[in-house]
C-alpha cells in the first residue's frame, strides 16, 4: 500500500463518520499526511522484516545469520599471489638487495607488494620474489608480462615483471552466491558422513573454489577422495595439505580421506577478433583476455568445455563485433575430477 493510498483512505474513513471533508491544505489534511506516513512506514519496515526471515530473500548480515545457523560462513576476499623477476641491466659485483614490501604495478595501476626479502647475487643479473595483491580480490588476477613498473625501485633494481599470470585472488561472496550455498545446505543434508558433509566442510575455506566429493575410489570401500580446485585453478600444496589435516580430523570413523589436486586439461585458446567501428584493437584485445582468463577458474572443476561458450563470451565483450574460434579445435567433455586451464591465449586482429 503506498503512502497516498493511505491517506486517501484516513480521509474516507473521516467523512463517512464525519461526513465532512477535510480540505487539501487544512491543519487536518496535514495531520493525516503525517499518520500516514508513519504508516507507511510501518508497512516498509514489516515487508523488510519479512524478506529478512528467510535466507531466499535476507540480505548482508542478516543473510550472514541465516547462514550461521547451517555452519556456512560468508567467503571473505583472497589476495591474488604469484612471483615477479626482478632485473639490473648486468651483472655486479655486489648483492642487490630487494626489501620487503617493494610495489610494483601494472600500467593501470593495480599494486603488488612482496611478501619477502630478495636480493640478486653478485655475478647475477636477475632473482624471483614472491608478491601479493595490494588490494584482496579477482583483481589482482593479471596476465603473465603486465606487471612493470615499480612505484620506487630498490637501488640498482632497472626492471621487473611476471613471468606467470597472478592468480588465487577472488572477491569477497556476495549475497546470491553465499544465497545458494545456503538452500543448497536444506537440499542436501550433512549428516558427517555424507558427500554433502565433505563438500560443505571443503567449501568452508576460503581458497577453495569447488570440490568433487568420489566416495569409494577405484571400488574401495572406507576410502573417500575429494578433488580440490582453488580460486585460481590448480591449489597449491600447502591448500592440499590443511584440507589434508582438517579432514583427518573431522572425517568419520574407519574411513580414509584423501584431498587430492584435480586433473589438469590445459587448453590453448586462439580467436580472431573483429572490433568495432572506432575502437582500439588493444583496448578491445586487453578486455577479451581478461575476460578469458576470467573464465578459467577453479568454478570450472568437473564441467565440460564447448566452443560455444568460449565464443559467446568474447564476442559478448564490449568492442568486438565479430570473432572466429580456432582453439581449442572440439568441445570438451565433462570429468568429475578434471580442471579445465588455459594453456595460452592467442588474440589477432581480422583486419590484420
Amino acid at each position: 500500500m503506498t503512502l497516498e493510498e493511505i491517506y486517501q483512505k484516513l480521509s474516507a474513513v473521516f467523512q463517512e463518520q464525519t461526513g465532512l471533508t477535510a480540505a487539501g491544505s487544512s491543519e487536518l489534511a496535514v495531520r493525516f499526511y503525517a499518520v500516514a506516513a508513519e504508516i507507511y512506514s510501518l508497512y516498509v519496515q514489516a515487508e523488510w522484516t519479512r524478506r529478512q526471515c528467510f535466507p531466499q530473500t535476507a540480505t548482508g548480515e542478516n543473510l550472514d545469520n541465516h547462514a550461521w545457523l547451517r555452519g556456512i560462513d560468508r567467503r571473505q576476499a583472497v589476495k591474488a599471489t604469484g612471483k615477479v623477476t626482478f632485473s639490473v641491466g648486468e651483472a655486479r659485483g655486489d648483492d642487490v638487495d630487494i626489501p620487503q614490501g617493494t610495489v610494483c604495478m601494472t600500467a593501470t595501476g593495480t599494486r603488488f607488494l612482496t611478501t619477502e626479502e630478495g636480493t640478486i647475487a653478485a655475478g647475477s643479473t636477475e632473482t624471483e620474489v614472491p608478491v601479493e595483491a595490494a588490494e584482496p580480490g579477482a583483481s589482482g588476477n593479471v596476465a603473465a608480462g603486465t606487471i612493470l613498473y615499480m612505484a620506487v625501485p630498490p637501488v640498482g633494481v632497472l626492471a621487473c615483471a611476471n613471468e606467470e599470470a597472478l592468480a588465487n585472488g577472488q572477491d569477497e561472496e556476495t549475497d546470491e552466491e553465499l544465497r545458494v550455498r545456503v538452500l543448497e545446505s536444506y537440499r542436501r543434508l550433512a549428516n558427517g558422513a555424507n558427500s554433502a558433509f565433505y563438500e560443505q566442510a571443503a567449501m568452508s575455506f576460503d581458497e577453495v573454489a569447488a570440490v568433487t566429493v568420489l566416495p569409494k575410489p577405484g571400488g574401495k570401500v572406507g576410502t573417500v577422495d575429494l578433488v580440490i580446485a582453488a580460486q585460481g585453478g590448480m591449489p597449491e600444496d600447502g591448500l592440499i595439505t590443511t584440507l589434508q589435516n582438517y579432514f583427518n580430523q573431522v572425517r568419520e570413523i574407519a574411513v580414509v580421506v584423501t584431498v587430492k589436486k584435480p586433473t589438469e586439461a590445459k587448453t590453448a585458446v586462439a580467436a580472431a577478433i573483429t572490433v568495432e567501428a572506432g575502437r582500439d584493437f588493444e583496448q578491445v584485445k586487453a578486455a577479451v583476455d581478461a575476460a578469458v582468463r576470467g573464465w578459467f577458474t577453479g568454478e570450472r572443476l568437473g564441467r565440460g568445455m564447448t566452443k560455444a561458450e568460449l565464443t559467446s563470451l568474447i564476442f559478448n565483450v564490449d568492442g568486438v563485433a565479430n570473432v572466429n574460434l580456432t582453439q581449442p579445435a572440439a568441445d570438451s567433455a565433462a570429468e568429475k575430477s578434471t580442471l579445465p586451464t588455459l594453456a595460452s591465449l592467442t588474440i589477432t586482429n581480422t583486419a590484420g
